[in-house]
């Protein structure tokens, strides 16, 4: 019976740590994703035909380069200032909503991101994440594992609190790679 035991707690533990790890990359992911559609923001059908007619008279007025077509080159100019000032104004009226909203979805993946890393934490309190060998961590074992139970059989039991503190270092630098 107490074979089995220890069979089901190695089982958690070497589930425990890829679980925690994935938990984790995916509130980077989500979080990365939300600041970036936050940044570009949404382009509309309205921007994009500004956007057409700015390039087109732009090319005709640059096409007007005679002494005499310089008025009606000069309009034109004034016609691209007029429409580029209306571009900046509807992406300035849209971006004020949208920054609105995703604030609020961020404020609310911030809470969950909180509220599971506390279950979490309260779930693993004392209990080890995962074991990995004692040559590997050297100076670092006991910082390792903190709250976990120290060394048992030559392996160092990782806490909670390091593997999530590890884990969003590793989400970090992974998202980076992604250029997300």
């Amino acid at each position: 019976m107490g074979e089995v035991m220890e069979t089901l707690t190695e089982h958690r533990i070497s589930a425990a740590a890829p679980v925690v790890f994935i938990i984790v990359v995916a509130f980077q992911f989500l979080s990365r994703w939300l600041e970036q559609l936050k940044k570009r923001g949404p382009v509309t059908a309205e921007e994009t035909r500004l956007r057409r007619e700015i390039k087109e008279l732009s090319k005709e007025a640059s096409s007007l380069s005679q002494p005499a077509t310089f008025a009606q080159a000069a309009k034109l100019r004034r016609m691209v200032t007029a429409k580029e000032k209306e571009l900046a104004k509807h992406q300035e009226l849209q971006g004020k909503e949208l920054k609105g909203s995703y604030d609020l979805y961020l404020k609310v993946l911030f809470i969950s991101k909180v509220l599971t890393y506390l279950v979490l934490v309260c779930w693993f309190w004392r209990v080890p994440v995962a074991s990995i060998s004692q040559q590997l961590v050297q100076p670092f074992g006991k910082v390792i594992s903190w709250r976990a139970g120290g060394v048992l059989n030559g392996n160092v039991m990782v806490g909670i609190i390091p593997w999530l503190i590890l884990s969003t270092r590793v989400s970090k630098f992974v998202c980076r790679l992604f250029k997300l």
